[in-house]
């Protein structure tokens, strides 16, 4: 039996110019961290030759097949192919926070997470650019799920980090092979304590399939390169105070102006529920708050300093807090009971 863990992620700013339409033009970047919410993949072998697939989706869901081609669960079946596997095995998704429509990376979390756990079975190792690199290819190019590569890259890489994809044929001496690039933000313990205890989530009461509207996004691309050039200069500017001159004073700003500007990206991203709670947080000590991920629902992103969150609980009683710590790590395998198998 192996189990892997690989962890979710709250996007901070710069979510949108991860797709390839826009980065490969005019260059991209996102800053985010892994939180203690994981996705766990278990995997055993099976008493007979078929594979059984059991997860939790918006119902707990089995499914138990005698080829790997058949399995309905989309990312299964492409990552168990992807791996080359083989007949005789059982494998169980469980996910910390809802795993459709969360906001959070699940998805993607999911995927790298499959591949880690699948490669691990068949005795093989991949880094962590791997592991990101090939999630990217099953849900971009064989799924054809309209989004960009910063979450697959956080789940395998983990930690609090600055996320490049640039324009690499304009750059001199950066080669494509080197991006996306993944920059570990360091703070002293105290800043980043302060930090994470400054950001809260909370669940919006609405989950939604995030395909439809980062669809549209993607359709849009064209219409909204001013407004995602925006935030690229956003995500420069929370890097350089993050990064260079270790100041955290200006995150809640940022993530509220960045907020400002995706709700540009497509109808559908913000709703009645979603700015009624943001008007509750900002008028209630928040000096921040957005969408997780694509927007129309899942969890909301809020800043608001220690001193002022007892004030702004009590504004948002109605609405579910999931409290959380930064993670450090990515995808890993943290049971590992193996045996030679004989083929």
């Amino acid at each position: 039996m192996i189990v892997c863990q690989t962890p979710m992620r709250v996007s901070i700013c710069g979510g949108g110019t991860d797709f390839s339409q826009f980065f490969e033009e005019y260059g991209g970047a996102v800053i985010s961290t892994t939180i203690n919410k994981y996705i766990y993949v278990i995997i055993k072998e099976r008493f007979d030759n078929k594979i059984g697939c059991f997860y939790n989706t918006e119902n707990f869901k089995s499914e138990v097949v005698d080829r790997i081609e058949d399995i309905k669960h989309d990312l299964i079946r492409e990552c168990a192919i992807c791996s080359m596997m083989t007949n005789g095995f059982d494998v169980v998704i469980l996910s910390d926070a809802p795993a459709d429509g969360s906001g959070l990376g699940s998805s993607s979390s999911m995927t790298v997470g499959l591949l880690n756990t699948f490669h691990t079975y068949k005795n093989i190792t991949l880094t962590q650019k791997q592991l990101a690199e090939l999630a990217c290819h099953i849900e971009i190019n064989v799924l054809k799920k309209p989004i960009g590569k910063q979450d697959q890259y956080a789940a395998a890489f983990g930690g609090f980090n600055l996320i490049t994809f640039n324009n690499w044929q304009h750059e001199k001496f950066i080669s494509k092979m080197d991006m996306p690039k993944v920059e570990k933000i360091i703070l002293d313990n105290s800043k980043l304590r302060n930090l994470e205890e400054n950001l809260l989530l909370y669940f919006t009461n609405i989950t939604r399939k995030a395909g439809t509207i980062l669809s549209e996004q993607k359709d849009k691309i064209e219409n909204n390169i001013e407004n995602l050039k925006e935030l690229n200069k956003l995500t420069t500017s929370l890097s350089v105070d993050l990064m260079v001159d270790k100041n955290i004073e200006n995150v809640g700003e940022i993530i509220n102006r960045s907020w400002l500007i995706k709700q540009k990206f497509a109808s559908g991203i913000s709703n009645t529920e979603i700015e009624n709670l943001w008007k509750l947080a900002m008028g209630n000590g928040a000096s921040g708050g957005k969408i997780s991920g694509a927007g129309g629902g899942g969890f909301a992103l809020i800043y608001c300093r220690k001193e002022c969150q007892d004030q702004l609980r009590k504004a948002l009683k109605d609405y579910f807090e999931l409290p959380f710590y930064f993670e450090t790590d990515g995808s890993k395998i943290i049971f590992n009971q193996s045996r030679q198998r004989i083929k």
